[in-house]
């Protein structure tokens, strides 16, 4: 189906969409070691992969999903305030976890980042960590993409490529999204 603005719509069924939520989860969650380390007592990115986690297990994709997404925007953006961009990166990893749940069945490439952002942005957390190492970040996508099952792989491939800027998060994105794409059969 061609949608008003030229772009075409993917089909996507609530199961897989699911699994996108549990792999979004499942590569942001190694970063909260980064951002709680920094800032123990603020629960919100935790929060945010928990109820994206709990989407994947068959909850309801209700607001909280929303409230805790954007719980994680205020949580990063006061670190990266806080002089703690580490920490910040690691709060995105959860926002793009808990946003994974409202990918849009359309072929648009910025729909990617719903699907590789939670990855991206955990592995620039790590990197940031570990003194702005790539190798850090090239350490965390390999898990990301040892993480992507066959039905990640085969939703991620009916979306165009991921988009070009976005800075560092951006070029993790496309290193990613290339990986997976030229990976054998999903």
């Amino acid at each position: 189906m061609t949608m008003a603005d030229g772009s075409t719509e993917v089909e996507l069924t609530l199961a897989e969409l699911r699994e996108v939520a549990g792999y979004a989860a499942a590569c942001a969650r190694p970063a909260l070691t980064v951002f709680e380390s920094e800032r123990p007592e603020d629960q919100r990115p935790r929060e945010a992969i928990d109820v994206a986690q709990a989407f994947a297990d068959g909850a309801e994709r209700t607001k909280a999903l929303r409230d805790r997404a954007w719980a994680a925007q205020r949580a990063a953006s006061q670190a990266r305030d806080a002089g703690q961009a580490a920490a910040g990166e690691a709060a995105r990893a959860a926002l793009a976890a808990a946003g994974a749940a409202f990918l849009h069945p359309l072929a648009k490439a910025t729909q990617v980042k719903h699907i590789l952002g939670s990855a991206a942005h955990a592995a620039r957390a790590f990197e940031l960590s570990a003194g702005d190492d790539p190798a850090v970040g090239a350490d965390h996508l390999a898990q990301a993409r040892s993480l992507a099952n066959p039905v990640v792989v085969d939703v991620l491939r009916r979306y165009p490529d991921a988009p070009r800027g976005g800075g560092r998060v951006g070029d993790l994105i496309r290193q990613l999204d290339a990986s997976l794409r030229s990976a054998g059969p999903g």
